[in-house]
């Protein structure tokens, strides 16, 4: 993890610093290079992996889901035993503990109610004697839903995704997860069920992707496909979007924290492990305005990262996209904040409403020291799927309107369109379409 103070850096390299690489740009580690060689006969790149795997299903369907499922995650699956069957769905609700089932019943609530209140009207309006205007909101009818399983197990993720959809009215919502040893985790069995998902399959990975973009023998065809992955299930959606839609490119987790005096240098140490615990390529970057506090944080970081069961992913992440910055202003901080344009966003400060409206780019911003990030991920009721990578500038939060298309209603008289008619005429032949005019003339 490196401390710097913006006193000692020059704006171009801090700015550089906090700047994020796309995508395509992601190295793989020697490890993944190494496993991945074996499988593809190539030393090839994320993308170049993606395409192939992508391609491939494409063409061929389950028989590429089930071989590409062997071979990276090492589950030997059927045709018959990819859906997740109603006697699993049996038996997991007979495995998970109790307290564990009534705090994702009381999450789904919070979820549920925070998410109907975003739901927009359709409407319409009369303009004007003749002509009647509007807008209806329709869902998608069909929504596929992407959880991950690699190196934990993510029932949040899945009440996050589904519940939005399902307020917003989607016919259909399937969902893919990878299984270990061919089976489901039965929390997320049981999220499954509590947030609505009508079927759940058994894979995961860039393969998991195309399946629900093309469709298959098995697997039908979504209209988007939502929820965050690793590196190869961002560049599958990149690959796919165009076939079907898809929420955003969510690459691994970020937590940006503003921090003056009044932090907690416990609490700010604990937050930035709570996302470098996620993946050796999160990033965990804390902006304070005390340099004493910058080096407490660290200390804290250190001492934490021994007791943490996933202490290698987060040593990893914190020696790799750590960094404490000490900033010469709050305004110095929060312009540095909204370069970073980062996933989660804290403020730990005196007066953070004072704060927040200069913050610009962030997918979601917690308020104060009681409102860490992880009661965002679980419980409030917001989304927890949000841009990264520096996409907030651009992209949303994952939300009901996700699920929804707008379509646009027009209706003239005979008297409406005759008023409007020599307007239309004279600039349809100015763009030089006269189809265009004569469709007006013709009603004349």
């Amino acid at each position: 993890m490196r401390l710097i103070d913006c006193a000692d850096v020059e704006r171009a390299e801090l700015l550089r610093l906090l700047s994020k690489k796309s995508f395509d740009e992601v190295q793989l580690s020697d490890r993944v290079r190494e496993a991945n060689k074996k499988i593809f006969g190539a030393d090839l790149s994320a993308v170049e992996i993606v395409r192939r795997i992508v391609n491939a299903v494409r063409e061929r369907g389950d028989e590429a889901i089930i071989e590409y499922t062997r071979l990276i995650d090492r589950v030997e699956l059927s045709v018959e035993n990819i859906l997740v069957s109603e006697d699993e769905f049996a038996g997991a609700e007979k495995t998970v503990e109790p307290n564990i089932k009534s705090s994702l019943e009381r999450a789904a609530a919070n979820i549920r109610r925070f998410h109907e209140e975003q739901m927009p009207r359709s409407w319409i309006t009369y303009r004007e004697p003749g002509s009647i205007l509007g807008q209806t909101v329709v869902p998608i009818e069909r929504a596929g839903i992407y959880v991950p399983g690699g190196t934990a197990a993510y029932p949040s993720s899945v009440l996050m995704n589904a519940i939005p959809a399902r307020v917003a009215g989607v016919s259909e919502i399937i969902m893919c997860v990878p299984s270990k040893g061919g089976a489901v985790n039965p929390n997320v069995l049981v999220a499954a069920k509590l947030a609505g998902v009508d079927r759940i399959y058994k894979i995961g990975g860039a393969q998991a992707i195309a399946a629900m973009a093309f469709g298959t023998a098995t697997i039908p065809r979504v209209d988007k496909i939502t929820g965050p992955g690793n590196i190869f299930v961002t560049l599958a959606k990149k690959e796919v979007y165009g076939h079907c839609d898809i929420d955003m490119l969510a690459g691994p987790s970020e937590i940006l924290i503003i921090a003056d005096e009044s932090a907690d240098p416990i609490c700010a140490a604990a937050d930035m492990l709570s996302q470098a615990e996620h993946d050796p390529l999160s990033c965990s970057i804390v902006i304070t305005t005390d340099a004493r506090l910058s080096k407490a944080i660290a200390v804290e970081v250190d001492a934490q990262l021994k007791e943490l069961p996933r202490r290698e992913i987060a040593q990893a992440a914190i020696e790799r996209n750590g960094l404490i910055i000490s900033a010469r202003s709050i305004d110095e901080a929060v312009e540095l904040a909204n370069v970073s344009a980062p996933e989660h966003l804290e403020l730990l400060v005196r007066e953070p409403f004072t704060v927040l409206p200069k913050i610009k780019n962030a997918g979601a911003v917690f308020l104060g020291g009681y409102s860490p990030e992880p009661l965002g991920d679980y419980f409030a009721g917001p989304n927890h799927v949000l841009p990264t990578g520096g996409t907030a500038r651009y992209f949303s939060v994952l939300n009901v309107e996700t699920f929804l298309r707008r379509m646009s209603l027009i209706s003239y008289s005979k008297a409406a369109l005759l008023e409007s008619a020599d307007d239309i005429i004279r600039l349809a032949q100015a763009e030089g379409l006269d189809a265009h005019a004569n469709a007006i003339r013709h009603r004349q």
